[in-house]
């Protein structure tokens, strides 16, 4: 089973949000993410940059909200 890690990238520094990631699921105005032990977090006005498959790492960036 592969968890991945959440993180914000911004340009600069990268934002963790989450570890151990089982689901992310796209919405309309965001990304809801979720862990076998945690309760899901929903993050906000971001969207999906970049999948790292072999680093086990998401990473999402901010979109400018309407």
């Amino acid at each position: 089973m592969c968890q991945m890690s959440v993180l914000i990238h911004d340009g600069k520094a990268d934002e963790l949000v989450m570890e151990s990631v089982t689901r992310l699921e796209v919405k309309n105005n965001g990304v809801e993410v979720n862990t076998f032990f945690e309760d899901p977090k929903f993050v906000s006005d971001v969207r999906v940059k970049e999948i790292d498959f072999l680093g086990g790492k998401v990473f999402l960036e901010r979109i400018a909200s309407i």
